[in-house]
């Protein structure tokens, strides 16, 4: 993630009141902590083990190598976690390679940098790199070191390029090498910008590869099975932000899978929406994590889909962040093809530091940049309750595999073309929209209106099967262009078979022009891609705009501007009325709604959205246990206006009968009946306090946390046959016992 290095702070333990004093130190658990057996959840941390860190998850990953890392290993082994390491790979602390204490060679040139000469950094002399092979075997040393010390994957994090560098001399020496011919400055046309893209794309691609092969090396000599990931922002992200890296292509060179870096502070960022520029945090999550559901779809690669409970900038208030954290769960979940997660990045700054309560004005006058300036006594530790809310997401997080999966939205079976060629054309010579609109143009008219499009990566397009799941594509080549001509064939192929293309486009983005496949000296002769595109699809390279028949299938064509529509009142209007074209054509039926909801087995993920004139928000009706909510109440309705976002336990749907915890905020291991009763362990953070609600056949006569009786906090719901008990977390494990 986009955090400063993870420091170590002072404890801020959360309090809990004088309520629970009787059970402030809970007994300890009679058998040492479970070794886990699953990676469905994780964590990454700097920090050591310590008992305000105990989270509900099967993985702590381990960030950086330094003379620290074997006793981090060994500690948060101790407390059953698997345990992975995380390393940047773009930048980190590696003044040894830089100053020429590796190889005795100074490196500082290959440090990435803007026109102006300036180098670009992560703090002082971390700098972002521009990998060349030395680069990539000090990385690779770095690697072997922790697999040495224990760690049983590898996470090489964030291989990022910006998209403002190239002008440094190890860039310039790449391109000699690459291209054969002299650097060309990045600003000075199309083409130079997309060449120099392409070019920062391919070096984290080799110099990853540089680390995959050696991690499979050791595994030769050893026996062992280390596996590679790449935490890696979203494509979306990405190109939003100006960013270059070699995204899907990972796979391809040795990649296990990837942790898709989705938080409130990418999903936040703004984009454009009939006229109105605005944070859209949800809907930006649903394409963001889409989008890494689509690198991966097809392959055996393993995702995890992170939230964080904060973000990097330290001064928001701690309603915003729980606000849009909740967005970004919602969002992830609606991606049922994968129930791994990274529950929380740098634990130790969410649960050991302070934040500026609700409400907290800044200091007048004391404003720098975006950072704004809050009086020490207007920061607080996190709120118990919404401490609380995130121990039960957490572990409800650890049973999203589910075989039972429905949905309540509009039109399904339609999908979003990107290619990682998105990220080629967001800087220095006439770059795509600020906003991405290109992409946003055709994403946010159908998510707004309940249609849950689906982001389909070009570049793992191999046979039409792999569109089997769509009946409509939209496409642009507006602010992208096809790397090579590989997936027309696949496209054609499709759209004869019966799918309907919606090409939008009017042929006038400039990076047309730029030197690749379409255009080569002795090749087709095309003026852009669109033009191979529809001669593959059999309508000619210079079919007018319309509809055409195509096979079973059918290509219509608006010579529009995605972008452009962003800006106006009427754009996402004008989109849909495509959309429901298209859908005629495949003979799909549809559909708008003013809502998203997915049923999970029992769980139920909800978003509300935009309504048309005159319709009522959605209402959910049922017996419900709210997620989101810290004393998990039993809600009999739930309405989903278009602020909405929920996380419910469906009470009709859980599977098994008899005593049983329905959900906690901790994890509960060694489960048993007892009688008509139940007994337990639960385990989390020391004193964050645990909601845990349990279903029963009747009232208990007794409940007993710790070995000793809890008469106060527990409450009884006849409704539901649900008791719920609150009592104060233990890394140790608290026993409770209900008679």
């Amino acid at each position: 993630m986009r955090s400063i290095l993870a420091r170590r702070s002072a404890r801020a333990l959360v309090a809990i009141g004088p309520l629970f004093a009787c059970l402030a130190t809970p007994a300890r658990a009679q058998t040492p902590p479970p070794r886990q057996a699953e990676e469905r959840t994780s964590f990454q941390t700097h920090a050591p083990w310590d008992a305000g860190l105990q989270l509900p998850a099967d993985v702590a990953i381990c960030y950086g190598v330094d003379a620290s890392l074997p006793d981090r290993i060994r500690q948060w082994k101790e407390r059953g976690y698997i345990v992975h390491l995380m390393t940047g790979v773009s930048w980190g602390q590696y003044q040894d390679y830089l100053y020429g204490r590796f190889d005795g060679k100074n490196h500082v040139d290959e440090a990435q940098t803007d026109r102006n000469g300036k180098v670009i950094s992560h703090g002082g002399d971390v700098y972002y790199m521009c990998p060349g092979p030395s680069f990539g075997e000090y990385l690779a040393q770095n690697v072997l070191k922790a697999i040495d010390a224990g760690v049983e994957a590898v996470h090489l994090e964030e291989p990022e390029f910006w998209a403002r560098a190239g002008y440094s001399e190890g860039f310039k020496r790449a391109w000699r090498e690459h291209y054969k011919e002299e650097w060309i400055p990045p600003h000075e046309s199309a083409d130079a910008q997309y060449r120099a893209s392409k070019l920062k794309y391919v070096l984290y691609r080799d110099a990853l590869k540089q680390i995959f092969d050696a991690v499979k090396k050791k595994n030769a000599e050893t026996g062992k099975n280390v596996k590679c990931y790449v935490p890696t922002h979203s494509l979306v992200n990405y190109a939003l932000w100006n960013i270059v890296s070699p995204e899907s292509s990972l796979l391809t060179v040795g990649a296990d899978g990837f942790i898709a870096q989705v938080w409130t502070g990418t999903a936040r960022s703004k984009n454009v929406y009939q006229g109105k520029t605005a944070e859209r945090t949800f809907q930006t999550a649903f394409f963001e994590y889409g989008s890494m559901t689509a690198a991966t779809r097809g392959s055996n690669g393993r995702l995890w889909f992170l939230h964080d409970p904060i973000e990097d900038d330290p001064n928001h208030d701690w309603d915003d962040y729980r606000t849009n954290w909740e967005c970004t769960v919602v969002g992830s979940l609606f991606w049922p093809e994968t129930s791994r997660y990274e529950v929380a990045p740098w634990p130790e700054r969410i649960f050991h530091r302070k934040y500026p309560r609700p409400g907290a004005q800044p200091q007048a006058g004391l404003f720098g940049g975006r950072r704004r300036r809050f009086r020490e006594e207007d920061r607080i530790p996190i709120p118990p309750a919404y401490a609380t809310e995130l121990m039960t997401v957490m572990n409800t997080l650890n049973d999203m595999e589910q075989d039972e999966i429905s949905w309540d939205a509009g039109t399904r079976g339609i999908g979003l073309i990107v290619s990682d060629a998105l990220m080629f054309q967001r800087e220095g010579y006439k770059p795509s929209d600020p906003y991405l609109g290109n992409f946003f143009g055709l994403a946010l008219p159908a998510i707004q209106r309940g249609i849950p499009a689906e982001p389909v990566q070009l570049e793992n397009l191999r046979t039409s099967a792999d569109l089997a799941r769509y009946k409509v594509l939209m496409m642009t080549y507006e602010g992208m262009k096809p790397l090579t001509n590989d997936a027309d064939k696949v496209l054609a192929e499709w759209v004869k078979a019966g799918g309907v293309l919606l090409f939008i486009d009017d042929d006038k983005d400039p990076y047309n022009e730029v030197r690749s496949w379409w255009n080569a000296p002795g090749g087709p002769g095309y003026a852009n891609p669109r033009q191979a595109l529809f001669d593959a699809l059999g309508v000619g390279r210079d079919a007018k705009p319309g509809s055409h028949e195509v096979g079973s299938g059918r290509l219509i064509w608006d010579a529009s501007s995605p972008a452009a529509l962003t800006y106006r009142p009427e754009g996402g209007d004008a989109v849909r009325k495509l959309i429901e074209q298209a859908c005629g054509a495949a003979k799909l039926d549809y559909k708008e709604t003013n809502h998203l909801v997915l049923h999970r087995g029992p769980y139920v993920i909800a978003a509300g959205l935009e309504s048309a004139e005159g319709e009522s928000d959605h209402v959910l009706k049922g017996r419900f246990v709210d997620l989101f909510d810290a004393d998990l109440k039993v809600v009999d309705s739930v309405t989903l206006d278009p602020a909405k976002r929920s996380l419910l336990l469906d009470l009709d749907r859980v599977p098994s009968k008899g005593p049983r915890v329905l959900a906690a905020a901790g994890r509960v291991t060694d489960e048993a009946p007892k009688g008509d009763g139940l007994a337990f362990f639960v385990r989390g953070p020391q004193e964050i306090t645990a909601s845990v609600r349990v279903a029963l056949p009747r009232a208990p006569k007794s409940v007993a946390v710790a070995g000793q009786p809890l008469a106060d906090a527990q409450s009884w719901d006849e409704a539901s046959k649900t008791l719920l008990i609150r009592f104060p977390n233990s890394a140790d494990a608290v026993k409770v016992e209900i008679e």
